[in-house]
């Protein structure tokens, strides 16, 4: 498994978004193995199901990774995120970023990383500029207020988001 260069993609992934789907995919082409980590945390309250989490991006992401040459696999995790990258045999942990906001904090994050697990390098990529807006957490707003999210995240989403938030008439 060390041979291969693997790539660990930590995230919450409630929902998926088209951020996430660039970052994946720029992700497959760079590597020869990409795990996508769901973090799973006992104090928060996610829209969707680790299990259902799980189905989703396995089913969009799968494909997309073997088109790009990658062999896919999709777990979740309820450690540190550079515990689970070092436990799946990755020595890259992937982190998109849409502001400086984010570069403050993930690089906070790559620093204490680095000292846990020297052997694990941080990559940051960049978002492009039209999903730069894009958060789950807006999504599930916005979905919830009945609004159209078509645009920031993959149609199987949607289609999810929809089933989940169907309101009883």
């Amino acid at each position: 498994m060390s041979a291969l260069r693997t790539a660990f993609y930590p995230g919450s992934f409630d929902p998926p978004t088209n951020g996430h789907v660039e970052v994946a995919r720029a992700t497959a082409r760079m590597v020869d193995r990409l795990v996508i980590g769901i973090g799973v945390h006992p104090g928060k309250a996610p829209l969707f199901t680790a299990e259902e989490r799980l189905e989703m991006l396995t089913d969009i992401f799968e494909p997309i990774a073997r088109s790009e040459g990658a062999a896919f696999e999709c777990i979740t995790f309820a450690d540190l995120v550079v515990e689970a990258a070092h436990r799946h045999g990755a020595r890259l942990l992937v982190r998109g970023l849409r502001d400086g906001t984010d570069l403050d904090y993930e690089m906070q994050m790559a620093g204490m990383n680095a000292v846990l697990r020297p052997e694990v390098q941080t990559v940051f990529l960049p978002a492009s500029a039209g999903s730069r807006p894009i958060t789950a957490t807006l999504v599930r707003q916005i979905a919830g207020m009945g609004g159209d999210v078509s645009s920031f995240v993959p149609a199987l989403v949607v289609g999810r988001l929809a089933t989940k938030l169907r309101r009883p008439s």
